[in-house]
């Protein structure tokens, strides 16, 4: 006669010690993650990725998607100052979050069908290396973690050095490399104060806007910004930041 075989019921316990293991390693993982990019460039996207599959929205063809990594060093140092003035003024200063922008941004949201964001340089960089794009308060949660960890495991000229390489400048077109190429045939080393400024101006909407053919809105919004950059002290604090 064969011998019963006992199940041992699966309790809440062995629930929260798998939960907990879970937690452990994604953690592990992440860490890992970014520890690894803080020393290794990285090599695509997710936001790449998908834009590497759908058309163009000019030519309705696939294209290859223009990304080419450069090191901080080999770029004017009027890239870093015009994001700065563009995007957040605060950014060497900040732990990474600007809470002042980020409430005022969910006060606008909250009475205006048109959406804002509040979202600073670092934050942008955990969105854009490590997440999806969209708009939801998981992924804002998410994004808020990993914001912290770059800020503690990278530092400001990382971030800055990444942003300035993964932010999307066009139709296909990823960081300062690709962009100086493509709108002013230089290298990102050679990029002048206006042309960085105007690199600046398309950033909130790359797509709309158009560095090679800027509209008035743009054109303005570039004079808005050389002057934020001369307001902050021009190279001059860019040097100084970087020493």
């Amino acid at each position: 006669m064969a011998k019963k075989q006992l199940s041992v019921p699966f309790t809440w316990a062995d629930a929260r010690w798998l939960f907990l293991k879970l937690c452990i390693t994604l953690f592990l993982v992440s860490v890992l993650w970014v520890l690894a990019y803080r020393w290794l460039d990285p090599p695509a996207t997710l936001h790449m990725l998908l834009k590497r599959a759908e058309p163009s929205p000019k030519t309705q063809k696939i294209d290859e998607v223009q990304y080419k990594f450069v090191e901080l060093e080999d770029m004017s140092v009027q890239l870093p100052l015009a994001v700065i003035a563009a995007e957040d003024q605060l950014f060497i200063n900040h732990n990474g979050f600007d809470f002042k922008a980020i409430k005022q941004a969910f006060q606008r949201n909250m009475s205006s069908k048109k959406t804002v964001g509040g979202s600073t340089i670092s934050q942008q960089v955990a969105k854009n290396v490590f997440l999806w794009h969209g708009r939801s308060y998981l992924r804002k949660a998410v994004e808020m973690y990993f914001t912290f960890m770059i800020e503690l495991l990278w530092g400001k000229e990382r971030i800055m050095e990444v942003y300035l390489n993964i932010a999307e400048m066009g139709d296909h077109t990823f960081g300062v490399h690709a962009a100086s190429q493509k709108y002013f045939k230089t290298s990102p080393k050679a990029v002048t104060r206006q042309q960085a400024a105007l690199l600046a101006a398309i950033l909130p909407n790359p797509i709309r806007y158009s560095a090679a053919k800027p509209s008035g809105y743009t054109l303005r919004r570039r004079r808005n910004i050389v002057r934020n950059m001369n307001s902050l002290g021009g190279s001059t604090y860019i040097k100084k930041w970087l020493e």
